[in-house]
């Protein structure tokens, strides 16, 4: 496993992470998340990721038991704040009341005294964006968050939170965590220039577009494969868009590549993201302690300039 600096800061993280969205908690079982979660530590990664409202803390309550095996130092771990965690006025967004009992809530679930990334999962329109990094700078300085990440913010918004910072000498945002892959490429005209100029890295979700660039989706099949997010309810929503005869025979296309190359097409799409020095990380979920092993695997591997040249021609 190879690791990367976060942003400008002296952290360093693991290229590849494991996110807890759409899984633990909810459609995998406590024991099978647990033994994941060891199986990605023992293969070096230090990055995990989760949020208040994957299933309502249930995903934090599962990450931060199997965590507690590991020394504290030993890894970095995330959270969010933004959603609905109830069915009152207050129970969402980012004002100083309900990140402060979030973030609270977010460390009792997980046991633990800190949280080394708080991000704000979305932008919050109805509250002003000095008293939200106001109230993270108070996390901060109160030793229960260390580093400010924002999550699917626009161009727009991170510049106005970097002005913002600035303007009242408050940490400023270290990390963005936005949905970047093959055939999902919108980061790259202007919040990945605005983020390196400033020292701020991509942590990505989704690299693997909800399981199409792992190339188990076929085109002109019927019917998905058994156990795929194509046929999990609480996730199909998000991967029904990118089941398009267009992307599914770029897939094919890439899949020869990862062939000729050696490496499955899941490590392909991985190593792609890689490529750019300004992410970070690539954030993975995963169901079994294996598919972390294959993931993990993408790690290190260097994509030839030929080689790119050829993917590009592909997804263009």
């Amino acid at each position: 496993m190879e690791y990367r600096r976060l942003g400008r800061t002296g952290l360093k993280v693991s290229e590849i992470s494991l996110g807890s969205w759409l899984t633990y908690g909810n459609s995998v079982d406590d024991g099978t998340a647990a033994r994941t979660i060891e199986q990605a530590y023992e293969l070096g990664i230090n990055f995990f990721d989760t949020a208040n409202v994957y299933m309502r803390g249930a995903a934090e309550e599962v990450v931060g038991k199997a965590l507690r095996a590991y020394p504290r130092e030993s890894y970095v771990l995330a959270t969010k704040v933004f959603w609905p965690m109830g069915d009152g006025v207050n129970d969402r967004g980012l004002s100083r009341k309900h990140v402060l009992e979030q973030a609270n809530a977010s460390l009792k679930r997980l046991g633990l005294d800190y949280v080394d990334i708080y991000y704000c999962h979305r932008y919050d329109k109805e509250t002003p964006l000095d008293e939200t990094l106001r109230t993270i700078e108070d996390l901060v300085r109160s030793g229960k968050v260390l580093y400010v990440g924002v999550s699917e913010w626009t161009a727009a918004q991170i510049q106005e939170g970097l002005g913002v910072a600035d303007k009242y000498l408050l940490d400023r945002i270290v990390v963005n965590q936005p949905q970047y892959h093959m055939l999902n490429r919108q980061i790259e005209k202007e919040i990945i220039p605005l983020s390196d100029s400033n020292g701020i890295s991509q942590v990505v979700f989704s690299p693997l577009a909800q399981g199409v660039l792992t190339g188990k989706y076929r085109r002109g099949e019927d019917g998905t494969p058994s156990g795929s997010r194509a046929t999990d309810s609480s996730s199909n929503m998000f991967i029904g868009g990118l089941l398009s005869d267009e992307n599914l025979e770029k897939v094919e296309k890439l899949t020869g590549i990862a062939g000729e190359l050696g490496i499955s097409m899941a490590q392909l799409a991985i190593a792609w993201i890689l490529r750019l020095p300004g992410v970070a990380s690539a954030l993975v979920g995963a169901s079994r302690p294996e598919q972390i092993v294959e993931n993990a695997q993408a790690s290190g591997v260097k994509l030839p300039e030929e080689v790119l040249a050829r993917i590009e021609d592909i997804l263009a």
